[in-house]
């Protein structure tokens, strides 16, 4: 406990920051492992439920829940709720049918097509670096979904949508007031998921009776998705984000590692070069954001 509190708040962060992935990784393994034997929509009604009660206590517990005043404000939580059950049926879907580390290789592009979108809908101003970066990064996406081969199929498409839908939501977060709570936004997003759940699986009509370990599986999963939003918070609140954005990359890692492990999966070399041109250039391109950030506060106080 000594050793934690002498860290510096970067390195806390950059802690946080990869116990969030490693939270949200863990969350994608027992969805995987369970989804196959269980309809995707009975496993988002389930965890959802699960999951938003836990919020909603914590979000209780750390006084963080208030429904913002502003109309804006209230519009952007239902849009980034929108794009996340969006972005959760495509991603799980494609995840069901993909191998664990391409799916999550390809989700790592999100800092490149967050800065894109921001340039092109915000008129954020990105640098040719950047630019460049942000192609080069595409590129090594291509090269794991590798259109026109044997392998791209249906799913390929679903993982790439999942990205866009990811993208919409991370860029309503960014407009929100700084007032509005996370954990707030966090309980709207997961109630939205679990409705979704509920009315897909009254459509399709399926529901299957969980054995023992498929429930053991279905609350391992609500416990770590609400860990991995938990530190995801936790990281905002120390260090400085160009230090810790980098870390997230360690969920190559654990895909990796667990796709191995427990599915018996290993990319194609080209995944791996693909993966290693994404990580590159997304620790890239958040190095420069800062370093644009810290210019624009050194004219702010000239």
């Amino acid at each position: 406990m000594t050793l934690f509190t002498n860290l510096s708040d970067n390195a806390k962060g950059a802690l946080f920051m990869m116990c969030s992935m490693a939270a949200f990784t863990f969350n994608d393994l027992f969805v995987k492992a369970i989804g196959t034997e269980v309809p995707l929509p009975q496993v988002l009604l389930l965890r959802g439920v699960l999951a938003s009660v836990l919020i909603y206590f914590l979000a209780r517990y750390l006084k963080a829940l208030a429904w913002p005043e502003k109309a804006k404000d209230r519009w952007l939580i239902v849009l980034r709720s929108g794009a996340e059950v969006a972005a959760a049926y495509f991603f799980l879907t494609a995840l069901l049918h993909m191998p664990f580390a391409n799916v999550t290789a390809i989700l790592q592009t999100l800092p490149l097509t967050v800065t894109l979108a921001a340039a092109l809908v915000f008129k954020e101003a990105v640098g040719w670096r950047r630019m460049l970066a942000i192609l080069i990064g595409f590129g090594g996406m291509m090269l794991i979904v590798r259109p026109g081969t044997e392998g791209f199929t249906i799913h390929s498409i679903y993982v790439l949508i999942a990205v866009v839908c990811v993208t919409v939501r991370d860029l309503a977060a960014r407009r929100l007031s700084k007032d509005v709570p996370s954990l707030t936004v966090t309980l709207v997003g997961a109630i939205f998921v679990t409705v979704f759940g509920g009315v897909g699986a009254a459509i399709i009509g399926e529901w299957v009776d969980l054995t023992a370990v498929q429930i053991a599986m279905l609350a391992a999963s609500a416990f770590f998705v609400i860990g991995g939003y938990v530190f995801s918070v936790m990281v905002m609140r120390v260090g400085e984000v160009g230090f810790t954005s980098p870390f997230r990359y360690t969920a190559m890692l654990w895909a990796l590692l667990l796709g191995y492990v427990f599915f018996g999966e290993w990319p194609e070399p080209l995944t791996f070069v693909g993966a290693a041109l994404i990580v590159a250039t997304g620790v890239f391109t958040l190095y420069r954001e800062a370093v644009a950030k810290r210019k624009a506060l050194k004219r702010t106080h000239a």
